[in-house]
């Protein structure tokens, strides 16, 4: 008798989403089912709103808050008056002070009375209002975010000013991470619409709110905030009097530890401390999200210059990547001038590109590249010739006089850069024989660097790590010590 083996129905379906899963396409489920229409922008917000309440009865749990803000994120490109509005209206109870105050700043964008923006919109009333403050603090945040897409400066000026101020108001753990997000968001209004100068004393005062109440996310943000507004200035000394004098948390979120290790590397960087700030650069970058394009690109530039202080001459596939390759294309012709040592070309380079240096803030560093650039024609020089006048010295590295080349070698022969003599009646460079790199300290140093660099990360490897809380570790210890008491029981009984 023959056995039929043809799938039984359930796994006829399984089959089918196993084997076919191109098969089933938008008009195969249509034709079954009925599709739900894609969720428009307030429902998606107040799925956010239902975020942040679990987050608030889980007693601030990040991940919901999180959740909420990446959703956010999301549809801002898709932000209108109409359903910035509309979200406000229906999530926030009519009670609320803030919700009139909202939507007025709707209003403002669109041209249109208050009462009539998100008015209009329906099917909203299966959203239920949240009387919570992280929710009304949420719906700032929404309004913050759409005025500052649609360049509405005095609007975004004052919302800002007034989510701070409601803020100031509540002390509620549950609240932090949106908290620092609006602070963010309070300074990033001011540097845009604004006068960053002008921020830094409500920021101060909120560091201190934040440290006295324990709030960790509130601070480490504020001092970023504050490290960005002093640097935007060239405040590089009271940054580092501020950096000296805070206690930055231990559970660091890894956005914020990349921008605190950039700014470090800036101050390092400009107090001539190069190797530090090498360090606090690329540790940065390599912690940096792939998605933060312009962050990475920024941190590039600082390493790029900072390798070369130091003597360093960059790879060409990393200033020549497709997505980076125009912007880093001013940084190129300076990769070239040092690596030849040709001054006329390092100066061409900063002549033609002054003006993106200087909106870098990196012009003060490149300017100190001159004596790198000299020292590396210096050592070509020294490695060509056996011996060669002051003169030609000076017609190679474009230095106006035999005395600036006598000292510009003098020098150099004092710091180690090159093994040279100077016949000074004769004016005249004697080039010594080369030595064996490996019968120096340069391999011990290399391997050095690479040792430390392992170390490092090993180190915030371990700082990352997670542990379950010491309850959990109590009751497991527990369990584990009645073990061996049920043990000797059995065993009683088998004897």
């Amino acid at each position: 008798r023959m056995r039929d083996k043809s799938p039984r129905p359930r796994d006829r379906a399984r089959v089918i989403m196993t084997v076919e899963p191109a098969a089933m396409d938008v008009d195969t489920i249509t034709a079954t089912t009925d599709a739900p229409s894609r969720e428009d922008v307030p429902h998606i917000l107040a799925r956010c709103v239902g975020n942040i309440e679990k987050g608030v009865s889980a007693k601030g749990e990040a991940r919901f808050v999180a959740r909420a803000l990446r959703e956010t994120a999301l549809v801002r490109k898709e932000f209108t008056s109409d359903t910035v509005a509309a979200f406000v209206r229906a999530s926030t109870p009519a009670t609320s002070g803030a919700r009139e105050a909202l939507v007025a700043r709707c209003a403002q964008v669109s041209g249109v009375k208050a009462s009539d923006v998100g008015a209009s919109a329906e099917g909203l009333d299966d959203i239920t209002p949240c009387a919570l403050p992280e929710a009304e603090v949420y719906a700032y945040l929404v309004v913050l975010m759409h005025l500052i897409d649609s360049d509405a400066g005095e609007a975004a000026l004052a919302c800002a000013a007034e989510a701070v101020d409601r803020i100031k108001h509540f002390n509620r753990r549950t609240m932090d991470v949106l908290a620092a997000r609006v602070y963010f968001y309070y300074s990033l209004v001011h540097e845009r619409f604004g006068s960053l100068e002008d921020a830094r004393s409500t920021l101060l005062a909120l560091y201190r709110t934040a440290a006295l109440r324990l709030d960790e996310i509130g601070q480490e943000t504020l001092v970023n905030l504050l490290l960005r507004n002093y640097l935007h200035y060239n405040l590089y000394d009271q940054a580092e009097k501020l950096r000296s004098r805070v206690t930055l948390p231990q559970s660091r979120s890894i956005q914020q530890q990349c921008r605190y290790l950039y700014y470090l590397g800036r101050i390092r960087a400009v107090q001539l401390e190069y190797s530090e700030a090498k360090e606090c650069l690329t540790q940065a970058y390599q912690k940096a999200p792939t998605s933060a394009k312009g962050f990475r690109l920024e941190l590039l530039k600082w390493i790029t210059i900072v390798r070369m202080l130091l003597g360093e001459i960059p790879e060409r596939n990393e200033l020549t990547q497709p997505e980076m390759r125009v912007a880093l294309a001013p940084y190129f012709a300076l990769v070239q001038a040092v690596r030849l040592g040709d001054l006329a070309a390092f100066q061409a380079a900063s002549e033609t590109h002054g003006a993106t240096f200087d909106a870098d803030k990196l012009m003060n560093l490149i300017t100190r590249l001159r004596a790198n650039v000299i020292r590396t024609g210096l050592t070509r020089i020294n490695t060509a010739y056996s011996k060669i006048s002051l003169a030609d010295v000076a017609e190679k590295l474009g230095l106006p006089s035999v005395e600036d080349a006598e000292s510009v070698v003098a020098k150099a022969i004092r710091d180690g850069n090159v093994d040279a003599v100077i016949d000074h009646s004769a004016s005249v460079m004697y080039s010594k024989e080369t030595t064996d790199v490996y019968s120096t300290q340069e391999p011990q140093n290399a391997f050095h660097v690479r040792i430390a660099f392992c170390l490092d990360t090993h180190n915030e490897a371990v700082k990352a790590m997670r542990y379950p809380p010491k309850d959990k570790k109590i009751r497991h210890q527990g369990c584990g010590a009645r073990k061996p008491h049920r043990q000797r029981l059995r065993y009683r009984r088998l004897g």
